[in-house]
């Protein structure tokens, strides 16, 4: 695993192994046979490489199936790239605001006349075609509809409540986040710590929950990637692991992610990640949330049964009345997550649905069949792509992370070697092991340098951590530190005090000897021993 992943690849080379990659799966689609030189040639054309390179190309896509197969193994810019100084920049950018998205639809050709003609009155050389195009698609698709005034596009970009559908399982997915309408408790003094939060995915077509992510933390990159890899890989372990025998044969890549406008939804390496993998992202229309009416609703239903809960905020004041939800909270972040599990697959999932009119369980098995079960073609890289990330420095005692020691005997030819802080992988639900990116490039996996302790998460780490420094500063006693400080502060200024004394005595003496008493010594026959004190009477 040599290869870097997709955020860390330049954004020109990136976007062009996007665009082949789209090519080349436009022209496999349906293709049983091999193709003649001729179509290879059309493919060429269309890329813009030669013949040769089209055939190379078809066959790395082939083999890996993602963009990043597509991606020169040349690091940085591809040769021959500019980036466009900022001047230019600008033109481009106020050039498609104030002459292209208007409701008189101007052409992409006009546009570029446009942007030349302003380039060259101020003397600078235009930007190629290909790249003002570019900067086209960087504006949201219903945006620039809505500026245009191309209403077709709007309509086909903006679902309306109960009429998005899907034919089968995994053709949409759609994600979303809300806070939970219950405070936990602390794992060890079981006090209120808050209200967690909780990710979700369900499937449009069978309303099955594909998967679900439960935090402490504000939505972000993390929980949005953890809840879509819960949802794409087999559950099988995940149910053992927490003792729980009902069915849930969800897994697999879906075709189309439906999401909000939030940051964490738009971030650069779960957008490259989902590229990667051939997973498309829909996003939101801002302010229109009736986008998402699948997914709002089934949070709907998870917030309801919370209310049964100790701890519940209940939706609204009224229907909280005096109830205080923090002196009745009970359950942990652990235990919460173990009963919305129970929940969903031995409720939800077993339960009339009531715009299918079934259970989504029995949707779904009667599709399983039919269901083109798409996994990542490298199931590891799929998996650290969307994991965070911290850097860390190599020390002679391992990787050191959230106050956890970990080591590889993989990492013993790199202590002391190089001077380069590591990439470190971390799975926030699961702290025995991390992974590596050696200096060479490749991953290695890193357990705890103690194997007797157990697994925890990474919140319980941090809280543990925190409250073992909690007891520390509780068992500090402040008055003997301050009695200590000005005892130490009054020995260095009586100390100064002498020493200067001393020194001014000693530049005196040049003039004039002190002996204080004790006569000079200038006399002395240092050749005959002289008695102790002790040796007189």
């Amino acid at each position: 695993m040599n290869d870097p992943f997709p955020d860390e690849i330049d954004e020109a080379l990136w976007d062009e192994a996007c665009r082949r990659a789209d090519a080349i799966r436009e022209f496999l689609k349906g293709r049983t046979g091999n193709a003649t030189a001729a179509q290879v040639a059309e493919l060429a054309a269309e890329m813009e490489v030669s013949q040769a390179t089209a055939y190379r190309l078809i066959k790395l896509f082939r083999s890996g199936g993602t963009v990043l197969s597509l991606v020169g193994r040349k690091r940085g810019r591809p040769e021959g790239h500019r980036v466009l100084d900022d001047q230019r920049e600008q033109i481009v950018r106020s050039t498609i605001t104030a002459y292209y998205l208007k409701r008189t639809r101007p052409t992409v050709s006009q546009l570029v006349r446009d942007v030349q003609t302003n380039c060259i009155s101020v003397g600078v050389k235009p930007p190629h075609r290909r790249t003002i195009v570019a900067r086209l698609r960087d504006i949201d698709l219903q945006k620039r509809a809505k500026r245009r005034g191309e209403q077709k596009i709007v309509k086909a970009t903006t679902a309306v409540p109960g009429a998005l559908g899907a034919s089968r399982p995994l053709k949409i997915v759609q994600i979303d986040h809300t806070k939970a309408d219950v405070f936990v408790v602390d794992e060890e003094n079981r006090q209120p710590v808050g209200r967690p939060w909780l990710t979700l995915a369900m499937d449009v077509c069978s309303r099955m929950v594909t998967g679900f992510y439960l935090t402490m933390d504000a939505p972000s990159r993390l929980s949005t990637s953890l809840c879509l890899l819960h949802s794409v890989f087999d559950k099988s372990a995940w149910l053992r692991e927490r003792e729980i025998t009902e069915p849930w044969p969800v897994a697999g890549l879906p075709d189309l992610l439906h999401v909000d406008n939030g940051a964490d939804f738009r971030s650069r390496a779960f957008k490259r990640g989902c590229q990667d993998a051939s997973v498309a992202i829909e996003w939101r229309p801002p302010g229109e949330p009736r986008f998402g009416g699948h997914i709002e609703r089934l949070i709907g239903t998870q917030m309801g049964k919370l209310h049964l809960l100790p701890g519940t905020t209940f939706s609204n004041e009224q229907e909280l009345g005096e109830y205080d939800s923090k002196r009745h909270a009970a359950l942990t972040l652990r235990e919460l997550e173990h009963y919305l599990a129970l929940d969903i697959v031995g409720s939800y999932h077993q339960s009339i649905h009531s715009s299918l009119g079934r259970p989504p369980l029995a949707v779904w098995r009667d599709h399983e069949g039919k269901i083109p079960l798409r996994l990542p073609k490298d199931r590891l890289r799929f998996w650290l792509t969307f994991l965070p990330e911290e850097e860390r420095t190599l020390r002679p005692t391992g990787i050191h992370l959230f106050g956890l020691r970990y080591w590889s005997a993989a990492l013993s030819a790199d202590v002391g070697r190089s001077d380069r802080r590591l990439l470190v992988k971390y799975d926030p639900r699961d702290m025995a092991r991390v992974f590596v990116r050696r200096p060479s490039g490749n991953f290695v996996e890193a357990r705890y340098a103690d194997v007797t302790l157990p697994s925890i998460t990474l919140h319980e780490a941090v809280t543990a951590r925190r409250t073992l420094l909690a007891k520390g500063r509780r068992e500090v006693d402040t008055r003997t530190i301050v009695r200590t400080a000005i005892a130490q502060r009054e020995l260095i200024e009586a100390a100064t005090r002498k020493t200067a004394a001393a020194r001014r005595g000693k530049a005196s003496s040049k003039s004039k000897v002190d002996d204080r008493g004790w006569g000079s010594l200038r006399g002395v026959d240092s050749s005959k021993p002289v008695p102790f004190v002790e040796d007189t009477d």
